[in-house]
């Protein structure tokens, strides 16, 4: 059921690597005194399949929001050089980035997902070990019939951008590989052994369908057309494939802590490759866009926003975080 979902938001992202704008409708609802204006964001391409489906929907109420899914990296530039008004990461900034910004930081969690292993491969249950998903990254798998599938060669894609889902991936690996750990190791960009590089979520997916034995990492919710999600293996050595049930154990895991910006990159349960993403907000000077900015995410924190994330291959925020970040965007001033 979830894969239809899927397949619909993914739908409407169609052409998000240039900037979805969205219109905003002058409703007759809201009176006169309708909070109404635009917004620019950028970023992350991981939440961008139920950033624009909840931007989709604040439109009638008079907010226009501009989300362009340039990744995670590109959205962190744009957020220091102040050129948009808030800006999306699958990775927390760093204390030196952060230091840049003088208008001050707010990471607010807004939902959670997983990454997953996605392959082209018709008729291969792919199951994986730790030290198999390590492997074949590491350039030293090169074939299914190596991993108990039929003989053909693995393709590995990955992204070509800086990104914070390759930030959750490479942790991962680090987490679960000395070889991974001491070699290429974490961050948005790293010196891959092997595989053809494409740019966003939306890139790899797409040339995933197009390559035979193709290999990769995506959201979850990218995981469409031929591509099907491996099976990997948590701490524990379960193999789990991702469900919204297996991503929610593995979240539960997860230790924010004080600035809301923890991670678990090898839980014991559930699904191994689970991350919050985050919103980035100044924390001051926003002017007349204050109101606007609290509005749009107190929204996206709704109840009835968050209800829609498993549909869409995310996770919903579990009630304590929610809290957490509904307190972070009251601290949004001007």
């Amino acid at each position: 059921m979830r894969r239809s979902f899927q397949a619909r938001a993914l739908t409407a992202i169609a052409g998000l690597t240039a900037g979805v704008s969205l219109a905003a409708c002058s409703s007759g609802g809201g009176g006169g005194d309708q909070l109404k204006g635009s917004l620019s964001g950028a970023g992350a391409s991981f939440p961008a399949a139920i950033y624009t489906r909840w931007f989709q929907e604040l439109a009638p109420q008079g907010i226009q929001v501009n989300y362009q899914s340039v990744g995670s990296g590109a959205g962190v530039r744009q957020f220091q050089a102040g050129t948009v008004d808030f800006g999306a990461s699958d990775a927390p900034m760093k204390a030196d980035d952060i230091a840049k910004v003088t208008r001050g930081v707010l990471q607010i969690p807004m939902t959670a997902g997983a990454i997953a292993v996605a392959y082209n491969l018709p008729g291969c249950d792919l199951k994986l070990t730790q030290q198999q998903l390590a492997d074949i990254f590491l350039g030293k798998i090169k074939n299914y019939s190596d991993v108990g599938c039929d003989d053909k060669a693995i393709t590995v894609v990955r992204r070509s951008d800086g990104s914070g889902t390759t930030y959750n991936f490479t942790k991962h690996l680090s987490a679960i590989s000395d070889a991974w750990k001491d070699g290429p190791g974490t961050g948005k960009s790293v010196a891959w052994p092997t595989g053809v590089g494409a740019k966003g979520n939306e890139g790899v997916a797409a040339q995933l369908n197009q390559i035979d034995g193709g290999l990769g990492y995506v959201e979850v919710a990218y995981v469409k057309g031929k591509l099907q999600a491996a099976a990997l293996a948590n701490a524990s050595g379960e193999q789990v494939k991702p469900t919204n049930e297996s991503e929610s154990t593995a979240l539960a895991s997860i230790d924010l802590g004080p600035d809301l910006i923890g991670g678990n990159p090898n839980p014991p349960k559930g699904y191994p490759i689970v991350t919050f993403t985050w919103i980035l907000a100044y924390k001051e000077g926003n002017a007349d866009k204050t109101e606007l900015l609290k509005k749009t995410f107190e929204f996206m924190l709704s109840e009835k926003s968050q209800s829609q994330a498993p549909d869409l291959g995310y996770v919903s925020l579990p009630a304590e975080v929610v809290e957490k970040s509904k307190a972070a965007v009251a601290q949004i001033s001007e």
